[in-house]
């Protein structure tokens, strides 16, 4: 009996074939014959041995074929997120068209990241969320393979991103709601640095909100400006993206002595909550009440009615994303790619009062 780390080299010896007959049995069964096949793997079983090292012969092999996807959030925000699970299901379809693996890698627990991206058995990484993940940027850059972040707007140019012009996208949604007719305007926020709910000013969104969410309020804004309505005329409430935070904020809009007519959400996702919300409280979407949302998920055009809102090719942004790992077709500069507005049954000209 062989003591210590039984190589595959002992059950060759051990078996009586040469280590190349054996390294067949494990990793190409079908060239090697049954009885060989047999006696290589009882003696296997015998001595211990486990199996080839898989991870050193697909990194001597220079490719695993596999992509990393990884966010700075729970590994639950894969499927929980409509957002993110429109862009892994498009994400899948040209990996599976391919043949290529994911792995998805926790960014989440920063004690452990450093282990999880090293370790990590893929050919490159794709960053979903990085605004605030330094950390996950610089841990990916130390492994030395190629990576793409699907967001724009950090400052930081030197980070290779495929995103959309939140700017632009937002302010096609308010001059939407404005050219029908609505002049009150709220905004449902997400993105604070500090995960507070409630009224956000002018002056804390631009300092506070996070990049993605700070280009969405200021596309609303230049949009609105050309309106007539200054920054200061529409209020702003932060969320979580969740439905006790989004049910909070509109309790507080829906108080006031002149609610909203029109709401501009950040996401898709606040706008199917609100909706959902409104219809609880007897007002009708679009009747009383028009919403626009912003990404372009499934469920908006499920919803009864069908959601407004800004589309983010995610086709698109995953054949790219996909294409910068395996096909090494990294962009040198950042790419902003254009949202659409596709209107549904949720915005209405207003009524009058």
């Amino acid at each position: 009996m062989i003591k210590g780390n039984v190589k595959l080299a002992d059950v060759a010896k051990a078996a009586g074939v040469s280590q190349g007959t054996a390294s067949n049995v494990f990793s190409r069964p079908e060239v090697v014959r049954q009885e060989v096949r047999e006696r290589v793997l009882g003696i296997a079983r015998e001595l211990g041995y486990n199996g080839p090292d898989i991870k050193g012969r697909l990194l001597r092999a220079g490719r695993v074929n596999a992509i990393g996807v990884a966010a700075i959030e729970p590994l639950a925000y894969f499927f929980e997120d409509p957002w993110a699970r429109a862009l892994m299901t498009e994400i899948a379809a040209v990996c599976d068209a391919t043949g290529t693996g994911i792995a998805l890698v926790s960014a989440q627990n920063q004690q452990k990241l450093a282990w999880n991206i090293n370790s990590a058995l893929v050919d490159g990484f794709i960053l979903l969320c990085v605004e605030g993940g330094e950390k996950l940027v610089e841990l990916t850059r130390r492994r030395q393979l190629p990576f793409i972040a699907l967001a724009l707007g950090s400052g930081n140019a030197s980070i290779p991103a495929i995103g959309i012009d939140n700017i632009a996208g937002a302010a096609t949604a308010a001059r939407h709601l404005a050219d029908l007719g609505h002049r009150r305007f709220a905004i449902l926020a997400i993105g604070l640095n500090d995960d507070r709910v409630g009224v956000v000013t002018p002056e804390q969104a631009v300092r506070s909100l996070k990049f993605t969410s700070r280009d969405r309020a200021l596309g609303y804004w230049q949009a609105l400006a050309d309106f007539g309505i200054g920054r200061e005329d529409v209020p702003m409430y932060g969320t979580q993206n969740d439905r006790p935070s989004v049910n909070a904020a509109l309790e507080a809009l829906f108080s006031t002595a002149k609610p909203p007519r029109a709401i501009l959400a950040m996401s898709d996702r606040i706008a199917l909550l609100a909706m959902q919300w409104l219809a609880g409280r007897g007002l009708a979407v679009p009747g009383d009440v028009s919403v626009i949302g912003f990404d372009g998920v499934p469920e908006a055009a499920t919803a009864a009615p069908g959601l407004t809102t800004m589309a983010q090719p995610l086709e698109e942004i995953a054949r790219r994303a996909v294409a910068a790992i395996l096909d090494e077709a990294v962009p040198p500069l950042q790419e902003a790619l254009e949202v659409m507005l596709v209107v549904r049954g949720s915005t209405a000209p207003p009524r009058s009062d």
